[in-house]
């Protein structure tokens, strides 16, 4: 089984994978908003996963749930991304 996370405007499920590096999925549905706020959320995302720490095996899908990770400064989102995948021990 894996773990879910809601963190400011995201929700980060976390599960075991096969073995290697971690598997990562971004999704940004309708609800959020129209093309241009999705692609931006999607991005922004998956930035801000690039330097998340992440664990090998494992594999995360982080979903955008509101218009605020299109929009919250930076520093918000790259924290909330970093408490939404970090490891509970």
């Amino acid at each position: 089984m894996g773990a879910r996370r809601r963190v400011g405007g995201l929700i980060a499920f976390v599960a075991e994978s096969e073995p290697g590096p971690p598997r990562v999925a971004v999704v940004a549905g309708r609800r959020i908003g129209g093309a241009v706020v999705r692609n931006r959320a999607k991005r922004r995302l998956r930035e801000a996963l690039a330097g998340a720490p992440m664990s090998e095996g494992r594999a995360y899908v982080v979903v955008a749930t509101s218009d605020a990770v299109a929009e919250a400064p930076w520093e918000d989102l790259v924290e909330w991304v970093r408490r939404a995948v970090h490891e509970k021990e």
